[in-house]
């Protein structure tokens, strides 16, 4: 009977204890958010940062609770954190209504000391006084930032640090229209979470890094405008999920490699203002989500590669200056989707396919300055469709129907009418010349001296 008392005892004792430790846990796990409340620690931090970048106003006076919605400001985002405290969770800094940037404003190291920030944005900051964005790698190891975009800085100067690849859950780094120079670090590409990678309008030189095959989540890479040299890396092949790639205004050359096939959810492709030669890998055809395909600029001086009239979701095709040979390919008026075709300024012979004329959503083409013959096929519907935007100037052997002449200036003239009717193309001056020249071979030679005679005298005449 003594035994059964103590077990019961002892079993009411052990629930009572079980009992508040329940309660102290859930009231730990649902803790109570403070109320528009700080870590002091972490409004201090934000504070300096705020009095180093902006002028706009007194920000401590003016926003004691910075997180408190009627004390908060347009460019701050806050979110609710663990410990039941608000936590800074976004800064935006540049134009209004966000805060502006003082002239001697310089890249604040301490956003990286913020806990929780996750993303950052500087456009238009650093204008004035020289900065840099050399860190030391402690800075930005407990770092949870996922964005950082620091866009039209043009004091930004210097390398990017090797440092940044500390920043490890880091999705979208935009660091373009800045003064950043010097080599692409290789270490920039261990950032495996990156999506966006944005390095355009700068100064930076060297090779594009094999190591960026190693970006397997990467949706847009853009390089443009830079003075990056070197061939297009065969790893880039290894992008499965890249859907814009923009590599124009650079100093890159050889062959576009052929691993670009595998590309598979490529859209938007640029490679203008390089140095590219060769043939187009055959396998291009395998980019079948292709919207947009940009590669004026280069000197390939290869003949129009047909492949591209197989790309059935192309809606631009820019090609001009790039020394293109050959006929414009029929497979072309297959791009029901096209609207933009630039051919211009290349060396391209034969008539303007007529299937061009029904292609229902193209409003620009451009085929000048080529050496295109024969009757201009569009009738006066299209061709007050296009308007201005339709430029077949400089093709001296191309001509326009008489009937369709008064519907808009294309830049060519209108062809002859023969003695039996038909329509005459006017000649290239070259071959006007050849047939002058062996025509007066033919006349006899008094004939001839007549004939030459009128013409020293009409001459002085005019003049």
């Amino acid at each position: 009977m003594f035994c059964c008392s103590s077990s019961f005892n002892l079993l009411s004792v052990l629930l009572f204890f079980l009992s508040i430790l329940s309660i102290n846990g859930l009231q730990t796990k649902n803790q109570p958010l403070q109320p528009d409340r700080m870590v002091p620690s972490e409004a201090e931090t934000l504070f300096k940062i705020m009095d180093s970048m902006s002028s706009d106003q007194n920000w401590r006076s003016s926003h004691p609770n910075p997180c408190s919605p009627s004390s908060s400001w347009f460019g701050i985002e806050c979110k609710p954190g663990p410990d039941g405290f608000l936590h800074v969770s976004r800064l935006d800094f540049g134009t209004a209504p966000n805060p502006t940037c003082r002239p001697t404003a310089t890249f604040p190291y301490l956003v990286f000391s913020l806990p929780y920030i996750q993303s950052a944005f500087f456009f238009n900051c650093f204008t004035h006084t020289r900065t840099s964005l050399s860190v030391s790698s402690f800075r930005l190891v407990n770092s949870s930032l996922q964005q950082l975009s620091l866009r039209a800085n043009p004091a930004l100067v210097g390398p990017i640090p090797p440092q940044i690849s500390f920043l490890r859950f880091l999705e979208v780094l935009t660091l373009s229209q800045n003064g950043l120079s010097g080599l692409i670090p290789q270490q920039l590409f261990t950032l495996t979470s990156l999506i966006h990678l944005d390095l355009s309008y700068n100064k930076l030189t060297g090779f594009i890094p094999n190591q960026v095959g190693s970006l397997r989540s990467l949706v847009g890479l853009d390089l443009s405008y830079n003075s990056l040299s070197g061939p297009i890396p065969s790893a880039i092949g290894q992008l499965g999920k890249l859907q814009k790639l923009d590599l124009s205004s650079n100093l890159i050359f050889g062959i576009i490699p052929s691993s670009i096939e595998r590309l598979s959810s490529l859209v938007f492709i640029a490679l203008s203002s390089n140095r590219l030669t060769g043939k187009l890998p055959i396998g291009i055809v395998k980019l079948q989500t292709l919207q947009y395909f940009i590669m004026e600029n280069n000197p390939m001086h290869i003949s129009l590669p047909s492949e591209f009239g197989l790309l059935a979701k192309l809606q631009e095709l820019r090609l001009a200056n790039c020394g293109f040979t050959g006929t414009i390919p029929p497979s072309f008026t297959q791009l029901a989707n096209l609207s933009t075709l630039s051919l211009q300024n290349n060396l391209l012979v034969g008539e303007i396919p007529a299937g061009f004329g029904a292609l229902s959503h193209i409003y620009h083409l451009n085929l000048s300055r080529n050496q295109l013959s024969g009757i201009v096929p569009f009738n006066s519907s299209f061709l007050r469709r296009l308007g201005k935007n339709l430029d077949l100037s400089q093709n001296s052997a191309l001509c326009l129907s008489p009937g369709e002449a008064y519907s808009v200036k294309v830049g060519v003239s209108v062809c002859r009418t023969g003695r039996n009717g038909s329509l005459i193309v006017p000649l290239k001056s070259c071959q006007a010349g050849h047939r002058l020249h062996s025509s007066l071979h033919l006349l006899p030679p008094l004939l001839l001296l007549s004939h030459l005679s009128s013409m020293i005298i009409m001459f002085f005449v005019f003049l």
